[in-house]
């Protein structure tokens, strides 16, 4: 259970290579023109399947694009700066009386021996009562009739609505997902999808059978109302030969915001255009058949070398993890299957990383890191030697640009800040993350100027302001929030799917304990959730021993297990974290990489995900990548 680096729910982007590949997708799609029409009725004359495929394009591109990108960066999967995890624009805590002190003294973090007993403990609960127990709201009756429950709404399927779905007590909720998408991604194996090494279907599961109880909707939603406590959302309806995009609205009694984030572009030239991103499953699907595309464009006759190596030059920028893992499948893919496939072309291919700060993989220690720049920077292994002979002298397939900010991107050429040039390919964009317009949305609606909300923003940055217990700053406990779209004030957390994951864990089990999330005003302080049972669990008497306190919840905490990153060749990076502040228990090289099979095989979310993952490391092995296009 150790961090999985990459998180999000994101509405896809529109994708646009080099000309040079032949494949730009704006000539097919053309969402430009298709902003302009916004009626809930519109209808297009094209194929159906092309019908449905526009219509979701266009909202898409409605609801994922943000004015002043460059306003709400954050780093994917960097653990924030002590400074920004100052309490500075939080209310007058501090000055207030009881329940202030009260706040203050639970907020701190629990013992950490407490806390590993409270955990084991809530494990050891969750699998008696997915074994034996049942809700002990099953078959009570008020007036010869079961108790209206609640309507709670999830925004998104991403790994914090996976976690919740999966442990939240169905029986005393009406649980509504709300999603472009109907399928959890397990998005740290992306990477690998995009080049051949597993397929994309073996890294999803249906939200359908990740929980049979909720109900789910395949929409997107586009605005949230807290006064009147609905959804506003859009939807593409096929009936016989015609789509249209429908808009509906949905009430709920609880909100639970978990959309995670897209790519952010810092507001750099280019980059959305011409760049391609890594955060859906189409993204991946769109890079590998780029890939194929540029080695059966550089086979062409009649291209000078300088072509065919421009062609064959592929630009990673970011190399955090998502842009390490990328180049490393890339470089498995060029090494392994290559030979096979295109031998006379693999002198031409370049793979460079760009990367504005001086290091790579900021997470990791600095071993690690240095041991991540080795890796990448080793000379290629072929092991047919008559391929290697076709090499030249001081042949580099790996080249890392550090301190290289990119200043613009152009449909043939990478402008860097020194003022060199880089002609590319492929760009794929790995760098950093921002906000969905849903969520500067909600921000708008739950945060007056001068409120909590809007206060918080020096430090959220776009994402929602939310207290420890997870609930929206001016939400008034009825709006919730986790995952990369939201921000602990006064405890800032990595941009990690493991963060994701516990809170929707913790989420579920204050819900599933029927824990009040609104209990009122105090002194002008929202008081913290309070339970309503008058037993307690195991894990929940640690957790208020621990607090010394058993009046209120007991916050969220998160329990940091280590970090992961495939570096190629059969290694990769772990750092385990078995105590908060003491040394890390590194592995590299092949007990890593053994150490990140394992956990991404386990960390599936079903038996058919594993085995499916399994069987693709299998074929990939003994069969190589497919490279065909179908």
């Amino acid at each position: 259970m150790v961090a999985l680096l990459l998180q999000a729910t994101s509405i896809p982007h529109s994708l646009a290579f080099s000309p040079i590949a032949n494949t730009r997708l704006s000539s097919v799609l053309e969402p430009s023109s298709l902003a302009d029409s916004a009626s809930a009725t519109r209808l297009y004359s094209v194929a159906p399947k092309e019908e449905e495929k526009v219509l979701r394009q266009e909202i898409a591109e409605k609801n994922s694009k943000i004015e002043n990108e460059e306003e709400f960066g954050v780093i994917d999967g960097n653990i924030p700066n002590e400074e920004e995890e100052k309490k500075e624009n939080v209310p007058e805590v501090a000055a207030k009386k009881s329940l202030a002190a009260q706040i203050q003294r639970v907020t701190k973090p629990r013992a950490y021996p407490l806390f590993l007993a409270e955990k084991g403990a809530g494990l050891l609960e969750e699998f008696a009562f997915k074994t034996f127990g049942s809700s002990s709201s099953e078959g009570m009756y008020v007036n010869g009739e079961l108790p209206k429950k609640e309507q709670v709404v999830v925004l998104g399927t991403g790994w914090g609505a996976a976690a919740f779905l999966k442990d939240v007590d169905m029986s005393k909720y009406d649980v509504t997902v709300i999603s472009p998408r109907n399928f959890f991604l397990f998005t740290p194996m992306l990477a690998g999808a995009a080049t051949g090494t597993v397929e994309y279907r073996s890294i999803t599961e249906s939200v359908r059978d990740i929980s049979k109880e909720a109900n789910f909707l395949e929409a997107t939603a586009t605005e949230v109302d807290p006064i009147s406590n609905t959804i506003t959302c859009e939807s593409v309806v096929c009936e016989g030969t015609s789509c249209k995009i429908n808009d509906f609205t949905v009430n709920y009694d609880k909100l639970i915001v978990t959309v995670g984030a897209q790519t952010n572009t810092f507001g750099i030239p280019g980059v959305r255009e011409h760049c391609a991103f890594l955060k859906q499953v189409e993204d991946a699907r769109r890079i590998r058949t780029s890939i194929v595309n540029l080695f059966e464009r550089a086979n062409i006759p009649g291209l000078s070398d300088d072509e065919r190596e421009a062609i064959l030059t592929f630009a990673i920028i970011g190399a955090g993890p998502t842009g390490i893992e990328f180049a490393s499948e890339l470089r498995d893919f060029v090494e392994q299957d290559g030979p096979k496939y295109y031998p006379n072309l693999l002198k031409f291919v370049r793979i460079k990383v760009i990367e504005a700060s001086s290091t790579v993989l900021a997470p990791f220690d600095k071993s690690l890191q240095q041991e991540a720049i080795r890796q990448l920077t080793s000379a290629p292994k072929f092991r047919d030697t008559t391929v290697a002979n076709l090499l030249p002298e001081q042949f580099k397939l790996t080249e890392l640009l550090l301190d290289s900010g990119v200043q613009e991107v152009t449909d043939e050429t990478i402008k860097l800040s020194d003022g060199s040039e880089i002609c590319y390919g492929l760009a794929v964009w790995a760098a950093g993350n921002g906000p969905l317009p849903i969520t500067l949305q909600l921000i708008d609606s739950v945060g007056e100027d001068g409120s909590e909300q809007k206060n918080a923003q020096d430090i959220a940055r776009g994402r929602l302001a939310i207290d420890p217990w997870l609930r929206v700053l001016g939400g008034e406990g009825k709006i919730l929030a986790y995952g990369d779209c939201s921000c602990i004030v006064d405890g800032q957390l990595p941009a990690t799917a493991q963060v994701a994951s516990q809170q929707g864990e913790y989420l579920a089990k204050l819900l599933s304990r029927g824990y009040d999330m609104s209990p009122g005003i105090e002194d002008g302080i929202h008081v913290p959730p309070k339970p309503t049972a008058s037993d307690k669990t195991l894990s929940e008497s640690i957790a208020a021993f621990a607090i010394q306190n058993d009046e209120i919840a007991a916050p969220f905490q998160f329990l940091n297990l280590g970090i992961l990153a495939y570096t190629g060749g059969g290694s990769a990076l772990a750092q385990l974290q078995v105590a908060p502040n003491g040394e890390p228990i590194k592995g590299t090289g092949k007990v890593g990489f053994g150490l990140w099979r394992s956990v991404y095989l386990t960390k599936q979310v079903s038996l058919r995900n594993r085995v499916l993952v399994l069987v693709d490391w299998l074929k990939a092995k003994v069969f190589g990548r497919d490279i065909t296009r179908v």
